[in-house]
Formats: C-alpha cells, sequence, structure tokens
C-alpha cells in the first residue's frame, strides 16, 4: 500500500507544510499540488467544495506525491467513511471537545476490530495501491497509513485535552486559531496575538508533545507558519488557495495602477 510520508516526516522530527484548498475545483488543487507542499488539504467544512468535486480534486491531487487530505463538516460517521472510501489518507474533523468525540471519530475511520468502518475503499484502492495496484490489501494497511486529526479548538476541549489525546488511533491534532480565540471571547483573527489565546496554543502545544503527537496549526501567513514552526508545531497550512490568488491579483492590480500614475 502507499505510504502515508507526512508520518515519515514527523517520524524524522520535522514539520509538514500543508496546502488548503478552498475553491472548488480540480484544476486548483492540480496547481496547488505542483506548488511544493508535503500535503494538500480539500476543506469541506468551510470551502465550497461537496462530495463529488472533492473526489475529482483528489485525482488531481495523486497525480503528484503530495498526501491528500479533507476536512469533514462534522463528526458524522457516514461522511467521514465516504471520504476515505474516496482515497483521502487522513481527515481533519472539527470540534472535537471530549474523549467520547475522539472515539466516535477514530471509531467511523478505522477497520474492525478497531473501529466500525464499513468496508467498501471505492476509490482508495486504487490510490493507495496493494496487490497489483488493485487494492487487495488495502484493508490490511489501512488503519496504519490513514491519519485521523481532530480539531482542539473549545475550551471544553482544552479541558479534556488528556482524555482526548490518550483515544488510541489519533495521528495528530489541529488547531483551529479563530474558533480557540473566539471560545476565548477574543475577536477571532485579530484575538490570535492576545495573551490568553496564545497561553492556550502553547499548553495545547505541549499537551500533544507529551503525549507524542504532532500538533498542527492553521496560519495566515509565511511568517506565522514559520513562527508556529519553530515554535514546535509540525504540520502548519499556509493560507488557502483562495487567498492566494486574492492576494497576487490585489498586488498585480495595484502594481498596473501605480504603474499607470
Amino acid at each position: 500500500m502507499r505510504k502515508n510520508t507526512l508520518k515519515e516526516i514527523w517520524a524524522r522530527g520535522e514539520a509538514v507544510i500543508n496546502g488548503w484548498c478552498s475553491i472548488p475545483s480540480s484544476f486548483s488543487a492540480e496547481i496547488m499540488a505542483h506548488q511544493g507542499f508535503d500535503s494538500i488539504t480539500i476543506d469541506t467544512q468551510h470551502g465550497l467544495v461537496e462530495y463529488q468535486t472533492a473526489v475529482t480534486m483528489l485525482q488531481a491531487i495523486s497525480t503528484t506525491p503530495v498526501i491528500p487530505l479533507i476536512r469533514v463538516p462534522w463528526n458524522e460517521p457516514g461522511r467521514l467513511m465516504k471520504m476515505l472510501d474516496a482515497g483521502a489518507y487522513g481527515v481533519i474533523c472539527p470540534m472535537i471537545n471530549t474523549p467520547e468525540d475522539a472515539e466516535a471519530l477514530v471509531g467511523a475511520c478505522k477497520y474492525p476490530p478497531r473501529g466500525y468502518r464499513s468496508f467498501g475503499p471505492i476509490r482508495a484502492k486504487y490510490y493507495g495501491g496493494g496487490s497489483s495496484h488493485g487494492g487487495g490489501d488495502y484493508h490490511q494497511f489501512a488503519d496504519e497509513e490513514t491519519l485521523v486529526i481532530p480539531q482542539i479548538e473549545t475550551r471544553e476541549a482544552i479541558k479534556n485535552l488528556d482524555a482526548i489525546l490518550e483515544v488510541p488511533g489519533i495521528g495528530a491534532i489541529y488547531i483551529g486559531p479563530s474558533d480557540l480565540s473566539m471560545a476565548l471571547g477574543k475577536e477571532p483573527r485579530k484575538g490570535q496575538s492576545d495573551p490568553e489565546v496564545v497561553e492556550a496554543r502553547q499548553h495545547i502545544l505541549a499537551t500533544a508533545k507529551r503525549h507524542g503527537i504532532p500538533a498542527g496549526i492553521h496560519t495566515n501567513s509565511t511568517a506565522v507558519s514559520v513562527a508556529m514552526i519553530k515554535e514546535g508545531f509540525q504540520f502548519v497550512s499556509i493560507q488557502s488557495d483562495d487567498r492566494f490568488l486574492m492576494a497576487k491579483a490585489k498586488e498585480e492590480v495595484a502594481a498596473v495602477r501605480e504603474g499607470i500614475k
């Protein structure tokens, strides 16, 4: 079965640089996948991507060595299983607040006896490979190679973090900094530098390290991504495809207007 190279990067003590796709386009995903990211996350929570489009985006990403991940809208077993069956090599799930939430998440993503994922890896058997690339042994290695990544972004999740991280099968955790800021009574963006939010972020990171689990975070710039890696995060997302498009287009238009003054 195809190896999940993110696990190899973490085993070396290094950080994964993750791209983020919110635009529902296989071509956009293909462009992103050719830019040197270690992984690409297709966002079906806040992005504009539905299932069939997500499948085409997974196919586009699979033309490269980049590892495909999907953020699901909610901790819902049917959606989780369907995205893994489509070939996602990991799922990021929002609002995991208790060990029971974490157990339900892991259970939906792992085959029996560990979990209750239903068998039917319709595309995953081709992407993941296996016997002569027919996927005959996909189910034997899927639990090990695919990643289950809960998002930690509420006061309740912070309170229960040790218990959440003790649930077997969690591959990493991910901080949604805007939701974390709002949960602590701060502005979603400007509040991320608030001392209480910074302390919470550092606590989450330290707790994950104590459990030997990589911690990830969404960032809004290259500078913040570098800072988070230096702080100890091993999975950083740099903005998203829509923000890259917006920023570059704005820069170019402004440059032309300035040039013709």
